[in-house]
């Protein structure tokens, strides 16, 4: 007898899934054909590199984030409009409402490029321009999200890195591509593949 408990916890879980990947490709989708500089950040740029090595290392994520320049944030609100996303600034963060009744799990956030995030942050946001296209859309170049993952330096994005390292996408040679802060947050990562 099958486990119904188990069947439509995992039904549910692939409906959000799907929900993720829709409103990554519409929202990308809307900014490319407007011309608008971005790039897929956070878990699924990091999915977008992982699954090019190996799909069965995938952790899926449950929201988009992308970086944006702030001198387009106008252009891309007006552009996202088109496809259903309600622009909404709130607690100091810029984010696109997938529709109406949306909550802020369920939308496009956005971080600007050239800004820190916070101001003790090592480094500054990745430019738009340190992209690379993947499949219908632009994801930050490893070296670049690597370097956010490392300026962020949550137990998440701990875990992405370790990730990229287990499976060979990034090695112990890396270190030696960023500042000393950075270059040490990711030895300790090389040296510490379990946590």
């Amino acid at each position: 007898m099958p486990d119904y408990d188990g069947m439509l916890a995992l039904e549910r879980m692939e409906r959000a899934v799907e929900k993720v990947r829709d409103r990554l490709l519409r929202s990308t989708a809307a900014l490319e054909a407007a011309g608008i500089p971005y790039a897929v950040i956070g878990g699924n740029a990091v999915m977008a590199w992982v699954e090019q090595v190996d799909e069965s290392a995938v952790r899926f994520t449950q929201d988009v984030d992308i970086v944006l320049r702030r001198e387009d944030l106008g252009r891309a609100a007006a552009a996202l409009a088109t496809v259903g996303f309600l622009h909404r600034h709130a607690a100091g963060l810029e984010m696109f409402l997938d529709g109406p009744e949306a909550k802020a799990r369920d939308a496009v956030h956005v971080i600007f490029a050239g800004e820190k995030v916070r101001p003790d942050y090592v480094a500054a946001v990745p430019d738009t321009a340190e992209s690379v296209s993947f499949k219908a859309y632009r994801v930050l170049s490893l070296e670049a999200l690597v370097r956010m993952k490392l300026t962020s330096n949550r137990d998440k994005d701990k875990m992405h890195v370790r990730d990229m390292l287990a499976i060979g996408l990034i090695d112990a040679s890396w270190p030696a591509r960023y500042p000393p802060e950075l270059a040490t947050r990711l030895q300790h990562l090389i040296d510490t593949p379990d946590g």
